[in-house]
Order: structure tokens, then C-alpha cells, then sequence
């Protein structure tokens, strides 16, 4: 079931920081302490977009300057590579 839940949360004081306890909104995603987390912030809609963090580590040997390459290329025949793959 993919249907967007609606949860209301009062903003509170942790220390020096404002907060909000989510702990079942965070387990729906599969998020657990420890875990990573990508936040998206829109001023414009007042939206905040909190995801679970898909951030690998690149294996030994391999620079992030290869990966940047890669990735450029991919994005540069994208087309062609995936007509290949049909065929």
C-alpha cells in the first residue's frame, strides 16, 4: 500500500535544537538509529522531503574522479546504451 499517511506533531525544544518525534513514519521507511538521510527543504511551499540516503561507498580502487567520468558519459549516451540493450 503506497498511500501517503497524514501525521500531526507539535514542535518541541531537544537542547539547544527544535525537533519533532516521527519514530513510525521513520520505521515505514525502513529507517532505523544510526541510519542516513537526504532532507530536501522548499522555502517557496514550505515542504520538508526527508529520504533514506542511497549513498554507497565506491569499492577500493576506485576514485570519485572515475566515477564523475562515468556518470558523464552515461548521461551522454544515454540513447545509444539503452538501444543497445534491446537489442
Amino acid at each position: 500500500m503506497n498511500r501517503m499517511m497524514e501525521m500531526e506533531r507539535k514542535v518541541t525544544k531537544f537542547g539547544n535544537s527544535l525537533g519533532i518525534t516521527m519514530t513510525d513514519a521513520l520505521k515505514q521507511i525502513g529507517l532505523d538509529q544510526g541510519d542516513t538521510v537526504t532532507i530536501d527543504v522548499s522555502p517557496a511551499t514550505g515542504e520538508i522531503i526527508i529520504k533514506k540516503s542511497t549513498k554507497v561507498s565506491l569499492p577500493e580502487g576506485i576514485s570519485a574522479d572515475f566515477m564523475d567520468t562515468l556518470t558523464d558519459v552515461i548521461e551522454e549516451y544515454d540513447q545509444t546504451l539503452r538501444g543497445l540493450k534491446d537489442r
